[in-house]
């Protein structure tokens, strides 16, 4: 028998695992195969580390080859063993555990390593890091940051760059207070520019993250464990952990012992063969071609396709030229989509387009009637186009707005089914239309199995609409409906009906017991909030609460601001309020200094900038109920006047407003609902563009709307029915959020709900009594009403200890707090 050449693969992340992919799906029989890889695991996908430090996936889910997966394809993958050296003499690796793999050809794929700057106190007397110091590039380091943020309040992170913005988001979603240090004007410098840095700030700071820009940090404060840093102008800021993600360095160490060429990274030439060992190859983030050390997935993938076609003769004319660099992502949440250069060169044409309440901003750059670089921020739909134009070198329309809003493109594709085969979809898995076209071709007829498929859309999911649209280009009315679409929580394989039949059967009361008795005992923090609310709506009063079921909103019963302080909302019924709750209002503002005191929309008045630890002495102080206008439920209706003194007025629609709000008060749904009354069809209080709203007519009747909006959607509501009295109303009001909170999806607004169902639907049901289920939801509403307690009383007696522990302001250097 034929011995098969021995091939070496040293790194087994993105880019060796990768490789080897490629080789195997070539020719499955062209090698013998060993790997070596630091971690004692198969190759993940490390994009998705930051959703595992928030808890939003699972470690298991962002396996992209799990071990079984080496065995399958007979690869030997030493996992967890680091190669210690290696003897181009004798053509081995050697790890250092011993192992010893020879090899023909050999493969360097170590990619980088966190870059640590050098910091006073960052490493103690035995040459470790200081206890609360962390790097975040592994699956490891994710587990030790969760580990040690379960007994902090206050994270910094070093490094206002991609991975340090992704670091932040996962400890924010952990209800760490974070602070962003970064030693650049602007965050991710390398990608964007000074504005669109700017509008990142903005956006990331409404989520909670503070960013401290041009600071350089200079020392880590502590003695046997973190308590903050300091920066060069003598400023410091508390903390109890810090995670450094100042940047990365390629891991060339092996390589430069083994006096392979090296400069930043291993030197490679177009064949991605190392300059002086023809044996010897390099690829990933350890590669320098051209000059050029990539950072970002997509030159990876380009590379370990070539290589896996020279290696395996599957095309001998295949070298990789460089890459065009681009990339499609999620920076905490904010799409962002930027290629080539960020910065103009003298003559080149600058294309702008900015909204910054909305956080959108778009820049082109066009260099002799082509594109040489774009960023997109907030708004990804021309991203297809663009990054089409721009691999391909298209010359472009005259008209520069069609590839900022394809939209207004009168031909040409404005979808990704309308680009070439070649073009990439996801960059995250280095997935082209081509192979989402033969996937559907092979069988693939839901947006779930063409993603599980391919991997498409798995890594930040910002490719999930352009994987869609190929989807339905290729398949038209053979795409059928994906299950898991329709199931109320992803951790449980049931819809809204199935699942709560189930838990009224089974008797569940808490989460963790719907977790255990349907999710094979799995915990899914992404199942959490929508089980939470959907179990108030069952049990009401016999509802098992579970703390880290709830967003931190909701643990605390306040607004959470940007600035890691809270709003205060006193419920003010109906909008109307009397000289002693304001002379209460106004000492409460005077006592606490609050920055500032403000009308809302809801006819109400809120308290902002209340730190955490004086939430219960803001609430005692103030002697009124929460105003829930942090949670999802209902939150407040807004009134007119009404006949009391408007002249217009033909209804009393101040006193159906104070009698709606301590009636259905604190009342959880799916989602938020505001309600409004209006004394007159003047409609002032804006009744028929609220969740559900009351409109008086002549004749002393009411019209019942649902399902308006005037949000992000703008939408009149339906016209549910005409009744006669107050009591008619809120009858009929009830009925409907009863129907709603049992049927709506998790975070379903009524308005979606209405179009959904239909208003004649709903008619039938809820006026006619069509089914009988009427008299069922009117006892649930004052089942749910009887349970009703002031959220704020916990005020006085706390469920947990820490629940409104303060957190330390940022000192100057020699203050005292």
């Amino acid at each position: 028998m034929k011995t098969r050449p021995k091939l070496v693969v040293i790194g087994n992340g993105m880019a060796g695992a990768r490789l080897v992919e490629e080789v195997v799906a070539r020719n499955p029989d062209a090698f013998d195969i060993a790997m070596f890889g630091d971690e004692p695991y198969g190759n993940y996908n490390r994009i998705l580390l930051s959703g595992v430090l928030a808890g939003t996936h699972d470690p298991k889910d962002i396996f992209i080859n799990p071990l079984a997966w080496y065995e399958q394809m007979h690869v030997r993958l030493h996992a967890g063993v680091r190669v210690a050296r290696i003897d181009r003499d004798s053509q081995c690796a050697i790890g250092d555990n011993g192992a010893v793999e020879p090899y023909d050809l050999l493969v360097i794929a170590t990619g980088s390593s966190a870059f640590v700057p050098p910091l006073d106190g960052l490493v103690t007397d035995t040459g470790r890091y200081r206890d609360g110091i962390y790097v975040f590039r592994t699956l490891d380091d994710c587990a030790a940051i969760r580990t040690r943020a379960a007994g902090v309040r206050r994270a910094a992170v070093i490094g206002g760059g991609l991975l340090g913005l992704e670091a932040a988001r996962g400890l924010r979603a952990l209800d760490l207070d974070v602070h962003v240090v970064h030693l650049m004007r602007h965050l991710m410098e390398v990608q964007l520019d000074e504005a669109a840095g700017d509008m990142l700030r903005h956006a990331i700071e409404r989520l909670g993250v503070t960013t401290h820009l041009s600071r350089r940090t200079t020392a880590v404060l502590g003695d046997s464990r973190v308590t903050g840093l300091m920066f060069d102008d003598g400023s410091t800021l508390e903390c109890e952990m810090v995670v450094v993600s100042a940047g990365i360095r390629p891991n060339v160490d092996l390589a430069r012992d083994a006096n392979l060429v090296v400069e930043r990274g291993i030197v490679v030439g177009d064949d991605l063969r190392s300059v002086n060992d023809p044996a010897v190859f390099a690829i990933g983030e350890c590669a320098q071609h051209r000059g050029q050390v990539y950072g970002l997935v997509a030159p990876l993938w380009e590379q370990a396709q070539v290589l896996a076609d020279r290696l395996t003769g599957a095309n001998q004319q295949s070298f990789y030229r460089g890459s065009r660099v681009s990339t499609k992502l999620k920076v905490m949440g904010v799409e962002l989509a930027v290629m080539g250069d960020k910065d103009p060169l003298h003559g080149d044409e600058i294309v702008h387009y900015a909204e910054p309440t909305r956080g959108v901003y778009k820049k082109l750059v066009v260099r002799d009637g082509r594109l040489a670089g774009a960023i997109l921020l907030g708004d990804p739909d021309a991203a297809p186009g663009l990054l089409q134009a721009f691999d391909r070198g298209l010359p472009l329309p005259d008209n520069r707005a069609e590839l900022l809003f394809p939209s207004m493109k009168a031909d040409g594709p404005t979808s990704a089914a309308g680009l070439p085969d070649e073009a990439q979809i996801c960059n995250c898995n280095g997935i082209t239309k081509a192979r989402l076209v033969q996937a559907v071709a092979n069988g693939c007829r839901t947006l779930r199995a063409l993603c599980d498929t391919t991997r498409a859309g798995t890594g930040c999911g910002s490719c999930t609409p352009q994987v869609q649209q190929v989807l339905e280009a290729c398949a038209g009315d053979a795409v059928t409906d994906d299950p898991a679409a329709h199931y109320y929580v992803p951790a449980i394989p049931l819809r809204k009906p199935e699942l709560v039949a189930e838990i009224r059967r089974r008797d569940l009361r808490s989460v963790s017991a719907v977790f255990a008795a349907l999710a094979d005992g799995a915990d899914d923090p992404k199942s959490k909030a929508g089980l939470a609310s959907l179990l108030k709506t069952i049990w009401a009063g016999r509802y098992e609460d579970e703390r880290d079921a709830r967003f931190i909103n909701d643990r605390v019963h306040a607004n959470i601001q940007r600035d890691g302080t809270f709003s205060v909302v006193p419920r003010i019924y109906g909008g109307v309020t009397s000289a002693a709750q304001l002379r209460r209002i106004a000492d409460v503002a005077d006592k606490y200094q609050v920055p500032m005191v403000k009308i809302t929309g809801g006819q109400r008045i809120d308290l902002l900038g209340i730190a955490k630890d004086q939430l219960p002495d803001v609430w005692r102080d103030l002697g009124m109920p929460s105003g829930h206008a942090y949670a999802k439920a209902f939150r407040t209706c807004k009134t007119c006047v009404g006949t009391e003194f408007c002249r217009y007025g033909v209804g009393h629609s101040t006193a159906l407003g104070i009698a709606i709000e301590k009636r259905f008060q604190g009342l959880e749904s799916p989602h938020k609902m505001k309600l409004a009354t209006a004394g007159c069809p003047r409609n002032c209080s804006e009744a028929t563009t609220k969740d559900v709203g009351a409109v008086a007519i002549e004749g002393g009747r009411w019209e019942v709307y649902v399902g308006g909006g005037a949000g992000s959607k703008v939408r009149k509501g339906d016209l549910l029915c005409t009744v006669s009295t107050h009591e008619d109303v809120l009858q009929v009001m009830g009925r409907f959020m009863q129907f709603y909170r049992e049927h709506a999806r998790y975070l379903e607004r009524t308005y979606d709900f209405v179009e959904r169902i239909g208003i004649r639907e709903l008619q039938r049901l809820l006026v006619e009594d069509a089914e009988g289920l009427c008299a069922a939801l009117d006892a649930a509403v004052q089942s749910a009403v009887d349970a009703f307690a002031d959220p704020w009383q916990e005020g006085n007696v706390p469920i947990h200890p820490l629940q409104f522990k303060t957190i330390a302001n940022v000192q100057p250097a020699g203050t005292v707090a």
